[in-house]
């Protein structure tokens, strides 16, 4: 079974990411995929360089993010270009590493950790979406704790994306991370039971 995991910026996903890779989950992090499918001599990285030009090579043949982000971050267009290169990508990483692992040991939970699931259209892919919330306060703090930001440029981090009450209307469940670290993980424990579970009946 694969469950698409996704929540706002400052909802605490990762905390809950590792639970559930610490209860037995593969987990698959498309951030980290999006790094690894720009690495030297990737055809993502020819095709940006081709799209954006050689000065977004640094000098060892890596991708200058900095050089990338001054560009997408300026022109709406070029933030969707970039995205058309990137999303496949991952994707297509995703995809073969599910189905690598599930035919090795097909009653395993597989979570996909993505943050832009719902918004780029992924949930038609995974079985189940299940979506971290927090009220918008404890959200705002934790960013300002992680990133160093002020409270506004915190705001202006979450207005940025889709809001939580839209996310739900995508979502099958829903976890609160709101209260102690003990009642999170009661919950996520709960769930990785009843799906893991339903995998293994399936």
């Amino acid at each position: 079974m694969i469950i698409g995991l996704t929540g706002t910026i400052g909802s605490g996903k990762s905390t809950v990411s590792a639970r559930l890779n610490s209860l037995g989950a593969l987990i698959l992090d498309a951030d980290i995929i999006a790094r690894e499918v720009v690495e030297p001599n990737t055809e993502g990285l020819h095709q940006i360089e081709k799209s954006f030009g050689s000065g977004v090579i640094a000098a060892d043949g890596s991708l200058d993010r900095k050089a990338v982000a001054a560009i997408v971050f300026a022109d709406s267009e070029k933030r969707m270009l970039l995205n058309s290169i990137i999303h496949p990508a991952v994707l297509k990483t995703l995809e073969a590493r599910t189905a690598a692992e599930l035919a090795t040991n097909s009653n395993r939970l597989i979570v996909w950790d993505v943050p832009l699931l719902i918004e780029v259209g992924w949930t038609k892919y995974v079985d189940s979406v299940w979506l971290v919330t927090a009220p918008e306060a404890v959200r705002i703090a934790r960013i300002i704790k992680r990133d160093g930001c002020t409270p506004a440029q915190a705001e202006a981090r979450i207005r940025a994306q889709m809001s939580e009450e839209e996310k739900r209307a995508y979502s099958s469940e829903v976890i609160d991370n709101s209260s102690s670290i003990g009642t999170l993980y009661e919950q996520i424990d709960a769930l990785y039971k009843q799906y893991a579970g339903a995998g293994a009946n399936a």
